[in-house]
Formats: C-alpha cells, sequence, structure tokens
C-alpha cells in the first residue's frame, strides 16, 4: 500500500514502494520579490525513535527573518580558527551578530581587540572584563585599561556544516 503525498507549490510529488512520502523541494522567491523562501514544516523532526511524520509543509521560512531581528544592526562573520569549539562555532561557520544586543556576563561576543576581531565569551569577573575561548588549548584575555578593546556585538546565531 503506498500513501499519497500533497503537492507543495514548489515541490513535485510520487510515492514510494515503502508507502513513506518522498518529496522534494526547491527554494523559491517570495511573492514580494526580495527574499528567499524555503519550505518549513511546523513539525519537529524526533532525535530519538521514529514517529509518524507530517504529510504537509505548512509554511515557509524566510531564513533572513529568522536569524535577523534588527536588520540595520545586524552583521554576518565568517570565523577563521577553532577558538571556540567548545561553544559550537566552528573554523569555516559563519556567525550572525547582533551590534543592538544587550551583551552580559557570558555572552558570546565578536569584540575589538587591538585593531583585530575575535569572537569570545565575555565574563565580568570581580569588577574586570575578560573575553574566554571555548576551547582549553587558549588562554582567558584580560582586558585592562591599557587594553585597545570594543564589544562590537553579541553572537545570536551560528551557522555551521555538519561535520
Amino acid at each position: 500500500m503506498s500513501r499519497r503525498v500533497a503537492p507543495a507549490a514548489a515541490g513535485t510529488e510520487r510515492t514510494s514502494a515503502m508507502a513513506l512520502p518522498v518529496v522534494s523541494y526547491a527554494a523559491r522567491p517570495s511573492s514580494t520579490g526580495d527574499a528567499l523562501e524555503l519550505p518549513f514544516s511546523l513539525a519537529c523532526v524526533p532525535a530519538g525513535f521514529p514517529s509518524p511524520a507530517e504529510d504537509y509543509l505548512e509554511n515557509s521560512l524566510d531564513i533572513a527573518k529568522y536569524l535577523v531581528k534588527r536588520p540595520k544592526a545586524t552583521f554576518f562573520m565568517r570565523v577563521a580558527g577553532d577558538s571556540m569549539v567548545g561553544a559550537g562555532i566552528y573554523d569555516g561557520d559563519m556567525i550572525v551578530i547582533d551590534r543592538a544586543d544587550q551583551v552580559k556576563d557570558g555572552s558570546i561576543v565578536v569584540a575589538r581587540l587591538n585593531d583585530e576581531f575575535v569572537v569570545k565569551r565575555f565574563r565580568l569577573i570581580d569588577g574586570r572584563q575578560w573575553l574566554y575561548p571555548a576551547n582549553e588549548a587558549y588562554e582567558p584575555i584580560e582586558v585592562t585599561e591599557d587594553t585597545d578593546f570594543e564589544i562590537w556585538g553579541r553572537v545570536t546565531f551560528a551557522i555551521t556544516t555538519l561535520r
């Protein structure tokens, strides 16, 4: 017995021999023409045992709307190095930085440190500012009065390739 899958506007439909839906979808421009809308299902994907899947895509997702809360204050940067692997940020990943977002103790930030950008965890310890890596191979950096330092923005997302 095969199950039929409801077609989506940008998808193709067919049935599989194992009665599971097989649907392919392609990215499509939005109706306004200024965003790339990708198919998005409202169903959650279990990471444990299989459960019956949803048969329909419920909506579309404009990835920029998901990642960017304040467009004029948001920037993307590519990460170079491995000092933040313990936080799930790897060499080559793309990070999203919101310059208008509030930074507090424990936030992952992009900071300008002596004319160089770094991504680290910001810590306030006993009134002193520190930049902590998320890799034991690196030492924390204390920010002193003599340090040319500016918090450039808070990292809100990391876009990573699964390894």
